[in-house]
């Protein structure tokens, strides 16, 4: 087995019923967070752009159309760079119900996860979402100037940071903290690689809504593919 027989895997639940209540709590969500992002973005550019204006001395009336109408195109745009640190809130909100569903239908024989304090799994997911933010902020920067290789660049980046976020979280419901970043050392070439391939659809608008949901279900099949190699996922 690889990481793709993990996602193939992933893939063959998401008609799993937890993994439609999550996707669609996760979709009105992401939605809704665009939504008032654009708005408040929309609001604050209106206020600052006057109503008209003269051009070559005819009065132009629609200049706050104009503006409102670029900031939703810009957050469109702005809309896949949101999606990283959506995607990495989402995990520590949903991981626990994805991850039981997921060892329930294919690992049933495993004994209930100790699991992690909620206080402790949220200050981690707030750890994790400042440090995905604050890289790709100064990442931002890089992805102008390196052109055509900004996706390459986009993708590496935030496969790294999701990859390590996602297999921490999920490992640290059955073996802690220190198991889980112990276990993420050794792993962290195959982690980085299933990242990569998490963070390639954040880059897809729409796509990019089912990202938060398969790449707990894909790091969950990961982790006991590395960790309890003795365990197959049942048929």
């Amino acid at each position: 087995m690889n990481v793709f027989s993990d996602i193939r895997l992933a893939l063959a639940q998401i008609t799993d019923r937890r993994f439609l209540r999550v996707l669609l709590l996760g979709l009105v969500l992401t939605v809704l967070l665009l939504f008032l992002a654009t708005w408040a973005l929309a609001w604050l550019v209106g206020g600052l752009v006057p109503e008209s204006f003269e051009l070559f001395g005819r009065t132009i009336g629609f200049a706050d159309t104009l503006a409102e109408g670029t900031v939703v195109g810009a957050m469109m745009v702005a809309s896949v760079f949101l999606m990283v640190p959506v995607a990495s809130a989402f995990t520590g909100l949903f991981l626990e119900e994805i991850a039981q569903a997921v060892e329930e239908r294919y690992y049933p024989g495993l004994p209930p996860a100790p699991g992690v304090p909620w206080s402790e799994a949220l200050r981690d997911s707030l750890g994790f979402l400042a440090v995905i933010v604050v890289v790709n902020l100064i990442a931002l920067a890089l992805y102008f100037v390196s052109g055509p290789f900004a996706p390459f660049l986009f993708w590496i980046v935030n496969g790294y940071l999701l990859g390590r976020e996602y297999f921490q979280l999920v490992a640290m419901r059955r073996i802690g903290r220190q198991g889980a970043t112990a276990a993420r050392r050794r792993h962290m070439p195959q982690i980085w690689i299933a990242g990569i391939l998490m963070a390639a659809p954040l880059s897809v608008p729409i796509v990019n809504l089912f990202v938060p949901v398969l790449g707990v279900a894909t790091f969950t099949h990961l982790y006991h593919r590395l960790e309890t190699p003795e365990l197959t996922p049942a048929p």
